[in-house]
């Protein structure tokens, strides 16, 4: 009898759950059930119980039920918490005892991604005492912004390092100061973009007392934070024009046109919480002397956020330059191991 009644209630007790789980009614008849996420773009966000993450086209949904509440964002800029759900592939919503059809020709969006600013500051050190007396620190932060049409990015870095056999000769290794900005305005209903961008840099190691650029040009956004399976991942692509001046030291100023190609890719790595891959790379070379005088500038790095805000980073920086000054190098590896706060 004891082992009849622990039987129906446990029975009971995942009925009560099945009954509790959102379910996704398809008009093919077919059905899925689990935990209803954000509605965006046409695309309903859904925890399958049976095969995972997934992304519901809306006009192939018959009916779903959920409890859940969505933020729905007018093009006034209202914007309203309601219990949205889906009839007949139209977005509907409950109006007292009544259900109204929610009108998209008034809605900027549903579940409007967070718009706010996020960064990182990242911080790396080391001494050395000894046969070698030494010191190097590096400082690298960013920022960027993104709205529905506009996106907003930021870097700048500071690498300094000394080196010698004791403290009264000590010399300077590295002394390099670098900060760039670029603005995209996004195309409606695509990924093209335009932009406009600037970088400001000085290299004391180097000879180089500055060098600045200003371009403009297009790009196109391939994927912005998709998910593969393998984590959610972003690349776009850049063409454009810059203007460069620059001065070496005991050289005069040159000042010259250029052409411009990047690429950016972000990975955040499903299977390891907290972990994220980044790489840059950028081609600039000179338009009536590309084969002699060009730049390439790429890097790649993980982070890892181990607590809270706090990350590790671990970086590789590589810089080409084929026209230096006098008695310098053209190529610059830098490695960096630090510590960070990102928000």
């Amino acid at each position: 009898m004891k082992t009849r009644l622990l039987t129906t209630a446990t029975i009971a007790a995942f009925a009560a759950l099945g009954a509790f789980a959102d379910k996704v009614t398809f008009k093919s008849g077919s059905f899925l059930t689990g935990e209803t996420g954000t509605i965006r773009d046409g695309k309903l966000a859904f925890k399958s119980e049976d095969i995972g993450d997934v992304e519901i086209d809306i006009a192939k949904i018959a009916y779903l039920e959920s409890e859940n509440e969505h933020v729905v964002q007018y093009l006034d800029g209202t914007k309203e918490t309601k219990t949205v759900f889906v009839h007949d592939g139209h977005l509907v919503y409950s109006d007292g005892d009544k259900t109204r059809k929610l009108d998209m020709a008034k809605v900027k969006a549903t579940d409007p991604e967070e718009e706010k600013w996020n960064g990182s500051v990242n911080f790396s050190g080391g001494v050395t005492r000894g046969n070698t007396v030494g010191e190097s620190a590096s400082i690298i932060a960013d920022a960027s912004r993104r709205w529905e049409k506009d996106r907003i990015t930021a870097d700048l870095g500071y690498y300094f390092a000394q080196s010698g056999k004791s403290k009264q000769d000590k010399q300077k290794t590295e002394s390099r100061f670098e900060a760039q900005a670029q603005e995209d305005h996004f195309w409606t209903g695509n990924g093209f973009y335009n932009y406009i961008n600037g970088k400001y840099e000085f290299d004391r190691i180097n000879n180089l007392e500055y060098r600045w650029r200003a371009g403009a040009g297009f790009g196109y956004q391939w994927f912005e934070k998709r998910d593969f399976g393998l984590g959610a991942m972003s690349f776009n692509q850049e063409l454009g024009a810059s203007y460069v001046g620059e001065k070496y030291e005991k050289k005069k100023s040159d000042d010259y046109g250029a052409f411009r190609y990047a690429h950016h890719f972000a990975w955040t790595v499903a299977a390891v919480e907290g972990l994220d891959f980044v790489h840059n790379f950028e081609y600039i070379p000179q338009v009536d002397d590309w084969q002699d005088n060009y730049m390439l500038d790429t890097d790649v790095g993980l982070t890892y956020a181990f607590r809270a805000n706090w990350q590790l980073i671990a970086k590789a920086e590589w810089d080409y330059k084929s026209e230096v000054a006098e008695g310098t190098k053209h190529s610059d590896i830098r490695y960096i191991l630090g510590l960070g706060y990102k928000w």
